[in-house]
Order: C-alpha cells, then structure tokens, then sequence
C-alpha cells in the first residue's frame, strides 16, 4: 500500500506541475480533467503526507528511548510515542478507506426521477415530500437543484419530477437513494384516522457527458408541442414543449418547464444521454448488475429500501436494519445521518471483500 500511496503523491506533484503549464492553462479540457484528478487525489495525498511525519516522529521518539535521559524525560517520551503510535494507525485506517476502488460515477452530477407509484393521490404528495427534502439536503451541501420537468397534479404532488443536482461528489451520497420508498401516514382526506401506506420510487442516474455516450441526432425523433399544466390545461400556446424518442433504445423524454423551445431540447437531452447511460451500463455488464443486488443503496429499483412512518416519527433503512426517531428533521433535509451510515457500510463492505 505504501507504494501505491508515493505513486499517487508523485502523480499529484507531477499534476501541480501541469498546472502550471501555459499549454495546459490555455487547453480547456485538458485543465479540467488534471483539475479533477487532481482534487481526487488531494484528501489520499494530504493523508499520507500526515502519515510519513508521524511515522517519522514515532521513529525519533524511539531513538530517544536509547539515550540516556532522566525519569521524567523517559516518561514524556513514552507518552509521545502512545500518541504518535495511536495516531499512525488511526492515519492507516483512514488510507484504507481513501486506497478502496471507487465508483468511477461518484464525482458526477445527478439526474433524479421521482414518481408517485401505489397510493394514489396520496402517492404524489409524497413524491412532493422527498423532492423537498432532497431539494433541502443538496441546498445544505451547497449544491445546485434545478428542476428538468414536473408533472403535477391537482392536489399538490407530483405524478413524477425529473430534476438535476449538480455539486461535489453529489452522485457518491445520492446514488444510495435508488429504490422504493415506502409512506405510512393518516391522509387528509380520510376522515376514520385511518393509517395508510403508499409509494414512490426514486431513480439517481449520474450525469454523462457526451464523449461517455455517443447519441447521433439521426437516431433522434424530435416531436414539439404546446405545453400544458394539471389536469391537462393548456399554459403555452407556443409549441415550446419538446418530446424526444431515441429510437434504438425505445427512450423517451419530454421536457415544458421551459418558455424556450431550445432550453428544453437541452434539458430533455441531459436527461435521455443519462438513461441512455444507465441503460448501456446494466446490460453491458452482468458483474455490474450483480454488485448492485448485493451493494448499499443500487439495488433493483422496485425494492423497498425506506419507510418514512408519520404516526411514529420514524424513518427506517430497511438496508442496514436502521431507524431513527428524526422523520420531521429528515424531510426538512437532515439526511447526514443515514447517508454517512450508507457509506460506511458500503465502505466496510469493500474492505470485507479486500479482506476476502
């Protein structure tokens, strides 16, 4: 491992350089990709760094110990080296975290698809809660949230939201948000109190670029029409609103949220290259699809992975067996909680089958 890390840390120094270099400032792409590989490397580098001080510290503590030096001295220099000994290995552990394979996605933005499932009205209403809340958490981690396409409907909710998070590392903490995500509550409507149980399924697609996905507009049907509101009443007499079919997949995307026609052929776009992309990614890979059955969080999308219970104020990971008594918290975007409990079980998971 101390080999690969001095290899990672002379990559970095060797991309400072590159940096620096006037016909890498002056190459767009190229500034960008070396700007993110490095970032990438930086908290694995600054860690390792951390761990050859203490390690030579730890090294001249114990020379001491050979010199002849009073009681007192003797005594502060043992204590030293307890600390710079309990300190190095926490630093290792910490490296084998940062040394684990990473999902090549983690770093992308995001395009999420949410849609109200069983339950009916009550469905959707829930489907306008987890957009808030996701809405809420991406605002907390200063990311950026703006909505592709919205499907509403007549009682507040959503029959489906597309929407797209675009921040640091957003795909590697909301990649676990994939799955069905389960409601009990008492709904307005009911007058009996009576508890029910309804669904919403959410889709995290990371976005791909276009040299990831290779889509030719003549594999592209391209239909315009006007744009309408709930219940199908017409909000545009222009035809601003742009339905597009990529034929040899079968996928189609819409996209009104727009008064510009251009704008939502660009929205629509970002979201067919990304379904396009999750597409090609499953079927190509019958490893990939087995890791998602077996990792935290990229599951078969139709499984329950959640339940948010109003009358317990409870939400429930059904993944990792864990609950916690914070529903409101949570729906306001308060989700550090389960989602760092995700990662370090998908981390432990990864060092389990290092292990292995």
């Amino acid at each position: 491992m101390i080999e690969r890390l001095q290899t990672l840390e002379d990559r970095y120094e060797k991309l400072n350089e590159l940096l620096s270099d006037p016909e890498v400032i002056s190459d767009t792409n190229k500034l960008r990709e070396y700007s993110k590989e490095q970032a990438g490397l930086s908290d694995t580098v600054t860690a390792y760094r951390e761990y050859k001080e203490v390690t030579e510290q730890l090294d001249d503590a114990k020379a001491m110990l050979e010199d002849s030096l009073d009681d007192d001295m003797v005594e502060m220099v043992k204590e030293e080296i307890s600390e710079l000994s309990d300190r190095k290995a926490e630093l290792e552990e910490e490296l084998k975290v940062l040394m684990l394979p990473k999902d090549p996605n983690d770093d992308k933005n995001v395009i999420m698809e949410i849609r109200g499932a069983a339950g009916g009205d009550e469905a959707s209403l829930f489907a306008g809660d987890l957009y808030r809340m996701y809405a809420r958490y991406a605002e907390m981690q200063g990311w950026k949230t703006e909505v592709i396409e919205a499907n509403a409907n007549d009682v507040g909710g959503f029959k489906e939201i597309i929407f797209m998070v675009s921040g640091d590392r957003a795909y590697s903490k909301l990649k676990f948000e994939n799955g069905a995500h389960r409601v009990q509550r008492v709904p307005e409507t009911e007058s009996g109190g009576r508890i029910h149980t309804s669904t919403a399924t959410v889709v995290v697609m990371p976005e791909a670029e276009e040299v990831e996905v290779e889509v030719h507009e003549k594999d592209i049907r391209v239909d315009r029409f006007a744009s309408s509101g709930p219940g199908g009443q017409s909000v545009n007499t222009t035809m601003s609103a742009v339905r597009l079919t990529h034929e040899p997949t079968g996928i189609v995307v819409s996209c009104q949220d727009e008064k510009s026609q251009i704008k939502n052929k660009e929205k629509a776009m970002k979201v067919l290259r990304a379904r396009i992309y999750d597409k090609y990614q499953r079927e190509a890979q019958d490893e990939y699809d087995e890791s998602r059955k077996s990792a935290v969080g990229t599951g078969d999308r139709s499984e329950r992975i959640r339940t948010y219970n109003f009358p317990q104020t409870r939400v429930t990971d059904h993944r990792i067996g864990l609950t916690i008594q914070k529903l409101d918290q949570i729906l306001q975007g308060n989700m550090d909680e389960i989602i760092d409990a995700l990662l370090i079980e998908e981390q432990t998971k990864k060092l389990e089958q290092i292990g292995e």
